[in-house]
């Protein structure tokens, strides 16, 4: 482990901040490729019945 001294605080919070960032960031993208699948799966599914 490094010795960070008195940044210790600090920097332990900051990466726990990104991490958190990060795994939002990935959990919203997935989210929305989930909704935008979905989304595009039912306008085919229309379009097949329209045809």
């Amino acid at each position: 482990m490094l010795d960070l001294g008195k940044y210790a605080g600090p920097v332990i919070w900051s990466w726990v901040a990104t991490l958190g960032l990060l795994a939002a960031v990935i959990v919203l993208s997935w989210w929305q490729s989930r909704r935008a699948k979905a989304a595009l799966a039912a306008a085919e599914a229309r379009r097949k019945t329209t045809s």
